[in-house]
């Protein structure tokens, strides 16, 4: 569906004040619509004088009339006279119309939308004409506020043109209303809104009082009325409240000439919200310190192996320690990042990089130097991913300088190419070195650390791993240069994630 920004463009002259004038309004409307109990639309005339509606919103407090969406479709013959009564004179007017897709007669009032230049659309509110209910004190509350607003739209002092805060979690109409005369007193406040202040001890009639005078924080009102802005603020009016207002000031007159005839304050009660807050922060931190303390335990455990080690005779018990003691670091790498990471998922890119220092550290000789890099990313993964993966990646980067580069070679390459496409990680190992065994066949290979992958990526990571002689457009695509055919070896891992 085209946007507002979109359609403007499309069949208006608007400039970019004017379109932004536009969606500040439809930004705010949802307020609107929930006062006039009625669904809204916006109207724009084109470059030859027809009207499009450009927008359509419906109240979240009553039934909406219009089950199809009219965005972006012309106006109706039988609505033109209103909307250019508004658009020419500059004043709200209303009549009655004949929908199609509504049986009875609809009832539409035409407001202006007055920016700097002038009129620059029309806003509707349109209800069933047909209703024998009368409206209670709450709805005729309502929408007299709403003809308020609509005043301020035809004046151009709604939107608010200031800088306003961000109202996408502003409490609604629904949450509690408390409506304010020019001197901040109580003119009528819904039962939601009182049920708020019983709530935190406050069991006088509001109505004719201050909210001051109630006991009840009324610094959002005061900002409201003195900066002539609406106001979000959230605060702590017991030891076991917290609300979430939001009041809008009602301005009559415009320009630098409006002053302040009342004010709507719209109250929500976040007491359990802002608890569930705390909880998950507090249980974020204590998974965090769990992930510290593995680390150190894992840490701990890899010095008491080094030490054993030194203890050794035999070189191959050696190795045999020294390859438990870098599979434990590795493992040990992932939870350290984790404990630094909100939630249970980590970047594994910010894995990648300290494996490969630990490579170069533990790897490498200066008979045979070996350059570590890593392109690409692998965006965020579970740990239950990242730490087999880092065990899988350690292995292969062991494995690459191992049988790549033996001692007493030139050295070379060592290049991680990392990709996340569609929910599936792919790992690329590509090593200049030398190349595969003839006959190699990676299913019957008995080394332990082939081993240890091949039943990691297949059993537990449910991917896919293959390994071959490198291609000279490998090489090149990771920007080795040109190297020749079957030299080195390239790994392919796939990872669903």
């Amino acid at each position: 569906m085209a946007t507002l920004g979109e359609l403007t463009r499309q069949h208006t002259d608007l400039d970019r004040d004017e379109i932004d004038h536009l969606q500040r309004l439809i930004g705010e409307w949802g307020l609107l619509a929930d006062l006039s109990f009625a669904d809204l639309l916006l109207y724009v005339p084109d470059r030859d004088g027809r009207w499009y509606v450009v927008a359509h919103v419906r109240p979240a407090t009553g039934q909406t009339i219009y089950h199809h969406d009219y965005v972006g479709s012309p106006a109706i013959d039988n609505e033109l006279p209103l909307l250019h009564k508004a658009y020419a004179k500059g004043e709200i007017c209303e009549g009655e119309v004949q929908m199609d897709s509504v049986p009875d007669p609809v009832r539409m009032m035409a407001i202006p939308v007055r920016a700097e230049r002038g009129v620059i659309a029309v806003l509707s509110r349109e209800w069933s004409g047909r209703s024998s209910r009368q409206p209670g004190e709450l709805e005729g509350t309502y929408v007299g506020m709403f003809q308020q607003f609509a005043s301020m739209v035809a004046e151009g002092t709604f939107p608010f043109s200031g800088p306003v805060a961000d109202s996408s979690a502003a409490p609604r109409v629904g949450d509690g209303v408390m409506v304010l005369d020019d001197e901040a007193r109580v003119r009528f406040a819904s039962p939601n809104a009182v049920s708020h202040l019983h709530r935190v001890g406050i069991g006088a009639n509001a109505v004719g009082m201050r909210l001051a005078e109630l006991g009840f924080n009324d610094s959002p009102v005061r900002l409201a009325f003195e900066t002539h802005l609406p106001v979000i603020e959230e605060f702590e009016q017991t030891g076991d409240v917290i609300f979430l207002a939001r009041c809008m000031p009602v301005l009559s007159g415009a320009g630098d000439a409006a002053e302040v005839s009342g004010g709507l304050l719209l109250l929500r009660d976040v007491t359990e919200v802002r608890k569930r807050d705390k909880l998950l922060l507090s249980k974020d931190a204590t998974i965090r310190e769990i992930h510290h303390r593995v680390k150190n335990n894992l840490q701990t455990i890899s010095s008491l192996l080094r030490l054993q080690g030194r203890r050794l005779n035999s070189e191959e018990a050696k190795a045999a320690v020294a390859e438990s003691v870098r599979r434990i670091r590795t493992i040990a790498l992932v939870h350290e990042t984790l404990s630094r990471e909100p939630g249970d998922d980590v970047a594994f890119l910010e894995i990648v990089r300290p494996l490969l220092r630990l490579a170069e550290e533990g790897l490498q000789s200066p008979d045979r130097p070996v350059r570590f890099t890593v392109q690409g990313e692998g965006g965020r993964l579970p740990s239950t991913i990242a730490t087999p993966l880092s065990v899988v990646l350690t292995e292969l980067l062991q494995n690459a300088v191992d049988h790549g580069f033996p001692e007493g070679s030139a050295g070379g390459d060592v290049v991680v190419v990392l990709d996340n496409v569609d929910g599936v990680l792919g790992i690329r190992v590509i090593n200049d070195g030398r190349g595969l065994e003839p006959g190699f066949e990676l299913n019957k290979a008995t080394g332990l650390g082939l081993s240890i992958v091949r039943t990691l990526v297949t059993t537990e990571l449910d991917g896919t791993i293959a390994m071959r002689s490198g291609l000279a457009d490998d090489f090149r695509t990771v920007g080795l240069g040109d190297r020749p055919q079957a030299t080195g070896t390239v790994v392919d891992l796939t990872v669903p994630v």
